[in-house]
């Protein structure tokens, strides 16, 4: 049989034949009996991260091995030096693109398994995510084209040299766009603000944050208009982050003037009760009132009260204002507005009426 077995592989097609099948066995063998094993094996551990890394290792190890398979099958059937180094550097390149697809698979699977233990890894969460990615995928890229470039011998050097007068035109050409890039990845590196904080750019645009990218960030404004900023606008701007701190809740001032001969006390009373139980104000720390100043024209008073999310200051100015008014009102104690009395010293007399002879002349 032996003889028989070696004798049917002096021909080259049949021994060809025996290649790619012998191939296919090991990949399918791979594939029924290893993977399973890994399976088995990755079941056994309190996380799923191994579970899916080898369910992308799975069609990986059965393209590769077929590949390798038909390329050396094919190199047997042609006595060419040229097709046959066609032949295994566009098997290699397969290979190389089929690593390169689980490279960037697992590293999403691992870097999003990460982000969600941010108390453990504090170099990575939800925040910097994107960025990691990026930066991620943009080293599996250039490791691929290395690979590519030495599978088919390309001089690296001229490469290079033209990889870099090409990236100083780029750059000319693309330059605010590479500055919203890494306006970008300061931003993500430096978290001013985050996905769902309330932040205030400039003093001309305020709103929610909604998305944090690359170029832009979008802001959702109270007007129900989203605006999208480049992110090189928002680096050299100053940005209030209304959401920042220990907790989401804000401070809320309203100023309130009434007439001189007002009782204080009185009025200090009416702005409490003003204050209390208005909707989205936080029981603490509670609501304040503070005598300010004694103004031009009034006694100046300003209202204090933490609301429980930036987004609710408008609501509760308003109630404030609203409630505050129609107290004072019932109260008959007297909202002044700022008015100037004009006292005259002397008021001139009446002119001398002029003669005949003045009226001629």
């Amino acid at each position: 049989m032996m003889d028989t077995l070696t004798s049917m592989l002096q021909n080259p097609w049949l021994r060809a034949v025996f290649t790619v099948l012998t191939a296919l066995v090991a990949a399918i063998f791979l594939r029924l009996v290893v993977v399973p094993l890994l399976r088995r094996l990755a079941g056994r551990t309190s996380t799923d991260l191994d579970d899916q890394i080898i369910g992308k290792l799975n069609p990986g190890l059965f393209q590769t091995v077929f590949l390798l398979g038909v390329a050396l099958a094919v190199r047997d059937l042609v006595d060419s030096a040229t097709f046959d180094r066609a032949v295994w550097s566009t098997a290699l390149t397969l290979i190389v693109f089929i690593w390169g697809r689980f490279l960037l698979d697992v590293g999403v699977i691992v870097t999003r398994h990460l982000s969600r233990l941010a108390d453990r890894f504090t170099w990575i969460e939800a925040r910097t995510l994107p960025l990691v990615q990026f930066v991620y995928k943009v080293l599996v890229v250039a490791l691929m084209v290395y690979l590519l470039m030495e599978v088919w011998r390309l001089d690296l050097t001229t490469w290079l040299a033209s990889a870099g007068v090409a990236g100083i035109a780029i750059g000319f050409a693309a330059k605010d766009t590479l500055a919203n890039f890494i306006s970008g990845i300061f931003i993500l590196a430096d978290a001013p603000y985050k996905v769902g904080d309330y932040i205030n750019i400039d003093g001309t645009t305020r709103g929610e944050v909604t998305d944090i990218g690359m170029r832009s960030t979008r802001i959702l404004t109270r007007d129900n208009i989203e605006v999208t900023l480049p992110n090189a606008v928002i680096g050299n701007a100053k940005i209030v982050n209304e959401s920042s701190g220990p907790s989401t809740k804000m401070r809320v001032r309203v100023q309130v003037g009434v007439a001189y001969g007002s009782d204080v006390e009185q009025v200090r009373e009416i702005l409490t009760a003003c204050a209390t139980g208005v909707p989205h104000v936080a029981h603490t720390p509670a609501p304040t009132v503070r005598f300010m100043a004694l103004g031009d024209s009034a006694l100046q008073f300003q209202v204090r009260v933490y609301v429980e999310q930036p987004r609710f200051r408008g609501r509760v100015v308003d109630a404030l204002n609203t409630r505050i008014y129609n107290a004072l009102n019932e109260a008959g104690i007297n909202i002044p507005f700022p008015q100037q009395d004009v006292h005259v010293k002397d008021w001139p007399g009446p002119q001398p009426t002029p003669g005949p002879d003045q009226s001629r002349s």
